[in-house]
């Protein structure tokens, strides 16, 4: 009899854990995206100001300081897409998996009768009595 409570208590904690590692996970391409944003707005500052220092002094930014600080930005730029672009991928399986996990807990009839679904249930409006 309590073996079936342990295997569900033991499914339950392992997806749990499972759960609990993409978030890490998650956390960790969030954190990394944000630093290369950050380094992405650096290397555009130090690109606006080269630019700036450039025609306050009347004269052309030099083409190898624009194509360094420029290649900089773009790779910073493109991590940072990349990391987002992993972020979006990441998230996806985890979120059907959490959507369809729990979904398949709950009953999907509780009235007795013949249903497919009982999704209408948390979008009932409950009444607010004024006071």
């Amino acid at each position: 009899m309590n073996k079936p409570i342990w295997e569900k208590l033991r499914t339950e904690i392992d997806r749990a854990g499972r759960m609990a590692q993409g978030a890490i996970d998650e956390g960790k391409i969030r954190l990394d995206a944000y630093r290369s944003r950050q380094l992405a707005d650096k290397a555009a500052q130090a690109l606006g100001y080269a630019v700036y220092r450039a025609r306050k002094e009347n004269r052309e930014l030099e083409a190898d300081v624009y194509a360094r600080l420029s290649s900089t930005l773009a790779a910073h730029e493109a991590e940072a897409e990349r990391l987002d672009s992993e972020l979006r991928n990441a998230q996806g399986p985890r979120q059907n998996a959490e959507w369809d996990s729990t979904a398949a807990d709950t009953p999907s009839d509780t009235t007795g009768e013949s249903g497919t679904s009982s999704s209408s249930a948390p979008d009932e409006e409950v009444p607010i009595n004024p006071s």
